[in-house]
């Protein structure tokens, strides 16, 4: 498969990796590709291309990019489109007319693609989910369309339509989550009010209620189902079908054959389980988004009803920037200072329990032994002969004044002597040591034990 970069030019993103002027550049091939909106192709005079950059830069005042200085900005508008024509680039090229010899900027399909990109980057398209559904029903109705080459102009039709509606209608699923993030982020009623307003007279909500009730797909469901049916039952059009799609995929009858009965699958598969639990995914986002704006309005509103409220707020102010205030600001809040608690302050169960009945309980005395037994057990459970403050000394007795060993330095003879050496590990930053892995393994007692090195710490 041949690789993106074997293609391109080798500098073809190196314009846009320029943190100091990628965004002069971007908007300089913005510049570019908009002079041709009204052009009949992507040639044009090379002068156009290069009054329009100078405004541009003009308009900016920019007057100095990578090593051009001190140049007026028709000079560095053309120092521009010489980068851009330069074999490295490649997002323009320049020709000469053969009869006037004027010289003219042509953009290249690369630079053409590229600039068509940032674009939808910048402001991406809205796309009209229905019409999506409208177009498979019409190419399937109408057969004459597409009875001379049925795979192009009728599966392969239907199935691009398909795919760029599943598409469509992932981004918006994925584009929700964005505005319920914003909606947690909301600190007044008013701009809460704005985002609400916004959200519902949005396109968003207006092709998503054409797409769940004018242009509904149970409406077209079934007759789209039945048509793809007939192009898989029909053994004539079948074969048609196969033989269309060798001649314009260029492959054989077996890979064509199941090329096109995945393209039928994942049609069918679309449109009767897909689309539905995209459109439920969705339907859920929407109910999330206005129970949070609900939740939203109410925490709002309950905080800023009163001076309960207002006294909160000034409060969370304070203890937030407290460090910020002057230094003597401290001492006059003693925000932190349980120093006024008294018995009006403790909070009781708002309905106590009354004793109706008397109880007894047979207590067992305890002996002085059973109590010493007790002890015993309890310090023998507690116990641990690899605690932390124990490891700690255990490795100064071993390192003395050195500052580095090994683990292959520890005695390891026994079971108890590599848990030791893992516990020396484990404790081993907290005990003011620093361990770092070795690539080889001690074993012993048959235990593996991964061998490192430890360092002194200098304080």
């Amino acid at each position: 498969m041949l690789n993106l970069f074997d293609i391109l030019p080798s500098g073809f993103f190196n314009c846009l990796a320029s943190v100091s002027n990628n965004r002069i550049y971007s908007d300089c091939l913005k510049i570019i590709y908009e002079q041709y909106d009204k052009e009949i192709s992507y040639r044009i005079s090379r002068d156009k291309i290069k009054d329009a950059l100078a405004n541009y830069l003009l308009e900016n005042n920019i007057n100095q990019i990578d090593e051009n200085t001190d140049v007026n900005y028709s000079e560095l508008a053309s120092a521009i489109i010489r980068k851009f024509c330069s074999s490295e680039i490649g997002w323009l090229e320049e020709d000469s007319d053969n009869e006037t010899y004027e010289k003219h900027i042509i953009m290249s399909e690369q630079g053409i693609l590229l600039a068509e990109f940032l674009n939808s980057l910048r402001k991406p398209e809205r796309e009209e989910f229905s019409s999506y559904i409208i177009n498979i029903y019409n190419i399937l109705t109408n057969e004459k369309q597409w009875s001379d080459n049925p795979y192009v102009n009728g599966l392969k039709n239907v199935y691009r339509n398909v795919k760029a509606l599943s598409k469509a209608l992932k981004r918006l699923s994925t584009s929700i989550k964005k505005i319920i993030e914003q909606m947690m982020n909301e600190t007044s009623l008013e701009s809460l009010t704005d985002n609400m307003i916004s959200y519902f007279e949005g396109d968003f909500i207006k092709e998503y209620s054409r797409l769940a009730k004018q242009q509904n797909i149970h409406l077209y469901r079934s007759h789209i189902k039945n048509k793809l049916d007939m192009m898989e039952n029909n053994t004539d059009l079948f074969d048609l079908i196969i033989e269309k799609c060798m001649e314009e995929e260029k492959i054989s009858k077996n890979s064509a054959n199941e090329l096109v009965l995945d393209m039928l699958y994942s049609t069918r598969a679309f449109i009767s389980n897909d689309y539905d639990r995209i459109m439920k995914d969705i339907k859920q986002k929407i109910n999330l988004y206005i129970n949070i704006a609900i939740g939203r309005a109410r925490f709002l509103r309950n905080r800023d009803a009163d001076d309960r409220g207002s006294i909160e707020t000034v409060i969370r102010y304070l203890t937030n920037n407290i460090a910020d205030l002057k230094a003597d600001a401290p001492n006059l809040f003693l925000l932190e200072q349980n120093q006024f608690i008294d018995t009006n302050s403790l909070r009781f169960p708002h309905k106590q329990k009354a004793i109706k009945t008397e109880t007894y309980a047979e207590l067992e005395e305890i002996t002085e032994e059973d109590i010493k037994n007790a002890q015993f057990a309890y310090k023998k459970e507690a116990y641990n002969p690899y605690s932390k403050d124990k490891m700690k000394l255990y490795l100064e007795n071993i390192m003395g004044n050195n500052k580095i060993i090994d683990s292959d330095d520890l005695p390891l003879a026994s079971k108890e002597d590599m848990l030791c050496a893992l516990s020396v590990a484990a404790y081993g930053g907290e005990n003011g040591y620093e361990i770092t892995l070795l690539d080889d393994y001690t074993s012993n007692d048959n235990l593996k034990l991964h061998k490192f090195q430890i360092k002194r710490i200098e304080k």
